[in-house]
């Protein structure tokens, strides 16, 4: 089912979500929400925090063409993800949020980074990714720990974005 995307500065997405202790049908009908959200709505990586729900899930696409708009994606389930920082050399890249809409902002992540997590039939999951990938798994973790984006961008930037918001709900 198609959920709305919860948007900043909603106070939701400032919160740690619960872990979860089964893999049960309410666990799987929220990871075919996250899909079907993400299919409509576009982009490569979606929290559960984003449609309104405190647990501990993302969807990520896993393609190796992540970057290419082109390519096929391949959407995967990851329930309860923690990353392990593989590189911690910094990596620079541009992103963007499904919460945080009409900005992108330059974020440095360490490089390459490691995910354990289990999947939807409760087998363990291990991925790494560096660059733009290793970006996107750190992105979509991190809404399960209450952190934007928009957390690591400067505080000049944030304000602007903050103004504008507050502009646009006039």
């Amino acid at each position: 089912m198609l959920r709305p995307v919860v948007q900043y500065p909603d106070p939701l997405l400032a919160k740690v979500c619960e872990p979860v202790a089964e893999i049960d049908d309410g666990v799987r009908a929220l990871a075919q929400d996250l899909l079907d959200t993400l299919n409509t709505v576009g982009g490569v990586g979606i929290a559960a925090p984003q449609i309104g729900v405190l647990r501990r899930v993302v969807v990520i696409d896993v393609s190796p063409e992540l970057n290419d708009p082109e390519a096929p994606q391949d959407f995967r389930v990851f329930i309860n993800p923690v990353v392990t920082v593989l590189d911690a050399r910094p990596h620079e890249e541009n992103e963007g949020c499904l919460s945080v809409p009409e900005l992108r902002a330059k974020v440095k992540r360490p490089r390459r980074v490691a995910l354990d997590a289990l999947d939807l039939e409760g087998r363990p999951v291990h991925i790494e990714g560096e660059g733009y990938y290793g970006a996107c798994m750190q992105h979509e973790t991190d809404h399960l720990d209450g952190k934007l984006f928009i957390d690591y961008i400067s505080y000049l930037k944030r304000s602007l974005y903050d103004k504008k918001m507050r502009r646009g709900r006039r």
